[in-house]
C-alpha cells in the first residue's frame, strides 16, 4: 500500500468512527435488559419494573440504562429467571415461587402459606435471609433482591360458593407455589398460569377458580367479569415478594457504585409498590363491590383450619428437600417463631383492639 492509499484508509476509518460510536461498555455505559413475568405495564408489578428502570437511569446519570420487556416480548413469562441466569438478558422481575422446580427454597423468597407478613419478611431478609437467598440463587447464576411485597392477598375468585372443604374436590384452580400444594390436599387440582393467561382460562372453563393478588390487580385483569364470588383471606399468600434479579456474572463485574444503584432501586420499589398496593386495593375493592356487584365472602373457618393443617406438612416437606433448602427453612422457621410473638402483641393486638 503506498502513502496515498494509507492516508485514504486512515481518513475512511476516522469518518466511520465519527458515525458509528464506540460500544457502550467502552464508554463507561452499561445497558441492561429485564425480562418480566407480567403483562407489559400491568398496574403494580409491571409499572414498578418500568419505574425501577427509569430510576436506575436517573440515579446513574445515564450511565446505566435498562429496557424492560413484558411477558412474552423477549422470552415466555416463566422463562425470565433462566434468561437472566443464562445471559439471554441481564435481569428478571417476577415471583420466585414460579421456579420452585429448580429449588423448593425459592418459595421462602416469594411466599409461604401461613408464613411471614410483609414487614416480617423484610425483617427476616435483614436478619440473614438475604445471605441465604444469595446462596440459593447463586446456583442458577443469579443475584436476587426483594422489589415489592403485596401484603396479604385475597383467597381468590370462584364460580361457586365455598361452604365446606368438600367444595374444593374436583376444582381446578390457578394457584402457584406451596399454596397450590395445600389446595391439592383438599382435593383440588392446582395449575400455574402467568397473569396474562388467567382471564381466558377462567372464561373458557379451563379453570374453575383463580387467585392472583388482590383488588387492584384483579380489577385490572377483569376477573369480576367471569366470576362473582371473591373470597378472603389469602392464607396461601400472606405476603408475596415480587423479586428482581441480575445475572451473577454481570453483578460481579459491576463496580460498588453500580451495585449501589441497583440495590437502591430495588429497595425503593420494595417500599413504593407495597404502599401502592395498600392505596389502590382500597379503591379497587370498593369498585368491585359497588360498581361490579362482586360478592365478597370469607373462607369458612373449617376450610381455613384444614388448610392450616395441610400447610404444616406441605411447608415442612418442602423445607427438607435438600441440605441448602433445609438451611433456609430452619432459619426461616426460627425467625417466624420469634417474630410471631411480637406481631401477636403489637399488630394483631392493636387490630383486635381497634375492632372492639
Amino acid at each position: 500500500m503506498d502513502r496515498r492509499q494509507a492516508l485514504k484508509t486512515v481518513a475512511v476509518a476516522a469518518a466511520a468512527a465519527s458515525v458509528f460510536p464506540k460500544p457502550a461498555i467502552s464508554q463507561g455505559l452499561r445497558q441492561l435488559r429485564m425480562a418480566t413475568t407480567w403483562p407489559k405495564n400491568l398496574p403494580g408489578q409491571g409499572t414498578s419494573a418500568e419505574r425501577m428502570a427509569q430510576n436506575i437511569g436517573k440515579w446513574s446519570e445515564g450511565k446505566i440504562t435498562m429496557r424492560v420487556y413484558g411477558a412474552g416480548e423477549l422470552v415466555p413469562a416463566f422463562e425470565a429467571y433462566d434468561a437472566a441466569g443464562s445471559g439471554v438478558c441481564e435481569m428478571y422481575h417476577g415471583a420466585d415461587y414460579y421456579w420452585q422446580g429448580k429449588s423448593k427454597a425459592l418459595n421462602f423468597y416469594s411466599t409461604v402459606p401461613f408464613g411471614l407478613t410483609g414487614t416480617e419478611t423484610n425483617a427476616w431478609l435483614m436478619s440473614g435471609g438475604q445471605e441465604l437467598w444469595d446462596e440459593v440463587a447463586a446456583q442458577f447464576n443469579v443475584k436476587s433482591f426483594a422489589a415489592s411485597n403485596t401484603g396479604v392477598q385475597m383467597a381468590g375468585w370462584f364460580n361457586k360458593e365455598i361452604n365446606a372443604p368438600d367444595d374444593f374436590k374436583g376444582l381446578t384452580m390457578r394457584m402457584p407455589g406451596l399454596g397450590g400444594e395445600v389446595i391439592s390436599q383438599l382435593g383440588a387440582t392446582a395449575v400455574t398460569l402467568p397473569a396474562g393467561e388467567i382471564f381466558q382460562a377462567l372464561q373458557s372453563g379451563t379453570i374453575d377458580a383463580t387467585e392472583f393478588v388482590g383488588p387492584w390487580n384483579d380489577l385490572t385483569l377483569g376477573f369480576y367479569q367471569v366470576a362473582k364470588y371473591y373470597y378472603w383471606p389469602g392464607i396461601h399468600e400472606p405476603a408475596t415478594v415480587a423479586s428482581c434479579g441480575i445475572n451473577l456474572d454481570v453483578w460481579n463485574d459491576m463496580s460498588d457504585w453500580e451495585k449501589s444503584i441497583i440495590e437502591a432501586a430495588a429497595r425503593y420499589e420494595n417500599d413504593m409498590l407495597t404502599t401502592e398496593f395498600d392505596v389502590n386495593n382500597v379503591r379497587a375493592l370498593d369498585q368491585l363491590i359497588n360498581e361490579h356487584n362482586v360478592q365478597l365472602k370469607r373462607m369458612p373457618d373449617e376450610v381455613i383450619s384444614l388448610m392450616r393443617e395441610a400447610a404444616k406438612d406441605v411447608v415442612a416437606t418442602a423445607g427438607n428437600t435438600d441440605p441448602l433448602t433445609k438451611k433456609v427453612y430452619d432459619h426461616w422457621s426460627a425467625f417466624r417463631d420469634k417474630a410471631s410473638a411480637w406481631t401477636k402483641i403489637s399488630v394483631q393486638g392493636y387490630v383486635n383492639a381497634r375492632t372492639l
